[in-house]
């Protein structure tokens, strides 16, 4: 049995999403389920991977990584550390790693950036605090 991820059925209401074609509807549900992806909405990913796994060819993979960080503005992609960052992640995806691991994956992180990006709409309190704390650690503010 793999891994599990939950995705909230609101996403379907979301008027994003009602706005976009059946391809990038696809291409946003992989970002959120794909094998790949960690429990805190940041990870290494690469053009061509993305490309291959979804049918698509490379310039494709890119075209929709650029729209949906200029255009949606829902995600953040850093060519350098090949790492992409869903904005509304804690919106959409059960999250339910534990703290332990959260934080060990906060902590992969190559772009610090990333994690305030995400932690924006994160809901739960706790959850946001733990992002919000890793960034203030790391600032090496006490």
């Amino acid at each position: 049995m793999g891994n599990r991820r939950g995705i909230n059925v609101e996403i379907w209401d979301h008027p994003i999403f009602k706005k976009m074609s059946v391809e990038e509807r696809t291409f946003y549900l992989y970002l959120l389920t794909n094998r790949h992806a960690t429990g805190i909405g940041i990870y290494h990913i690469v053009r061509k991977l993305i490309a291959f796994e979804l049918g698509v060819s490379i310039d494709s993979s890119q075209a929709l990584l650029d729209r949906f960080s200029l255009e949606y503005e829902l995600i953040r992609y850093n060519r350098e550390t090949r790492e992409v960052a869903i904005k509304d992640w804690g919106k959409f995806v059960q999250l339910n790693g534990g703290k332990r691991v959260m934080l060990s994956e906060l902590k992969e992180v190559g772009d610090h950036s990333l994690i305030p990006f995400v932690s924006e709409s994160i809901a739960k309190p706790k959850i946001r605090s733990l992002y919000d704390s890793f960034c203030t650690q790391e600032q090496g503010i006490t």
